[in-house]
Formats: structure tokens, C-alpha cells, sequence
């Protein structure tokens, strides 16, 4: 069965993916496998507690990963390990989607440097944070989903329409949209 990696941390957004990953275990059947720095509890912005399946270095040895989603969050610095993750997945083409503060990780990985993104870190919040921009302007696009090549990115607030960009990228509804669901696609990706 193959595997999307779901990177989580402390304070992560989880409602920002809980529609997409349910869908894609009970619809697209995929294996859901969430990844963290160590096997430690992490604690969601929710208040959940969630217990990663495997560590980054752990995954990063696996073979039948489709592809990584990585939920939004708080600004905060990146370890090495999810940096080669990114750029491995990056390099074998396979999906990595990110969502609102969730696409720092790939600025900081260099991927966003060739593709267009979104987010929904401002450059205004960037600065009032005191930190270095992990985002290249120059690539950004002020919509609720982009999608360039294997790369989805989303604002925190389009956690619905970034569903279904994940969903198409992975042929998880192919050919079972009704009409009055293209609608809705359509008028969500305008």
C-alpha cells in the first residue's frame, strides 16, 4: 500500500488536514504514516496529543512513499532531517503538499526557489517575528492554492480547496466528481 508521510510538531495545525488525510486513507487508501523528529508526544494547537509512526530519519529509508504533507503551524527553525526528506522527495517528484505556515519548511529547503507558492506568513508577520524569510517573494502568488509540479501549497484558511488539489494530484476521486462538486472546485480555484 502506498504511503503519505504526514510531518507533525508541536502546536501543528491539525484541523488543517483532517479532511485531507481522511480521504485519502478511506477513499484514495492510502497509508497515513505521521513523521516527527523522535518518537516523542507532540502536543497540536488543537490540544490533541499525536505520537509519530516513525522518526525522519527513520522514513526517509522507505520506498513506497507517494508523498509528504506538511499541516501549518508556528514559525519555527527546521533540523536537518526534514530538509533531506523534502529534497528527496523533491528530487524523486513525488507530492509534497503544505499548508499555511506548513510552507516555511520548503522555502527553507530551497524547493520553493524553482516553483510559484502561497502562504499565509506575510512578509509583515516575518518581521515582527524577528526572523530570516524563509519564503522567495519573488515565487509567491496571492491565492488560496497553488499547485507547481509536485508541489501544493495552501493558506490556512483554504484547508478545504487544499484537499482537493491534493485529491486530484493523487487521482483520488477520478471520475467519481459529480457535477455540482466541479462546480464548487471551479468556483473555489478562480
Amino acid at each position: 500500500m502506498k504511503k503519505i508521510l504526514c510531518f507533525i510538531s508541536d502546536e501543528f495545525a491539525d484541523f488543517e488536514i483532517t479532511l485531507v488525510l481522511h480521504k485519502i486513507r478511506n477513499v484514495g487508501k492510502r497509508h497515513i504514516v505521521t513523521v516527527g523528529y523522535n518518537h516523542k508526544l507532540v502536543v497540536s494547537e488543537s490540544g490533541l496529543c499525536y505520537k509519530p509512526d516513525l522518526t525522519l530519519n527513520e522514513v526517509i529509508k522507505l520506498d513506497d512513499v507517494e508523498g509528504l504533507i506538511i499541516p501549518g503551524g508556528p514559525i519555527r527553525n527546521q533540523q536537518e532531517e526534514l530538509t533531506k526528506l523534502i529534497l528527496k522527495l523533491d528530487q524523486e517528484k513525488r507530492m509534497i503538499a503544505a499548508i499555511c505556515n506548513g510552507s516555511q519548511y520548503l522555502g527553507r529547503a530551497g524547493i520553493l526557489n524553482k516553483c510559484k507558492f502561497t502562504t499565509s506568513c506575510s512578509l509583515e508577520r516575518i518581521e515582527a517575528l524577528g526572523v530570516v524569510d524563509p519564503f522567495p517573494r519573488e515565487n509567491y502568488e496571492d491565492s488560496r492554492v497553488v499547485t507547481d509540479k509536485n508541489i501544493i501549497t495552501a493558506k490556512g484558511r483554504a484547508f478545504v480547496d487544499f484537499s482537493f488539489a491534493v485529491f486530484d494530484y493523487l487521482n483520488i476521486y477520478e471520475g467519481q466528481y459529480t457535477e455540482k462538486e466541479k462546480l464548487f472546485i471551479d468556483i473555489m480555484n478562480r
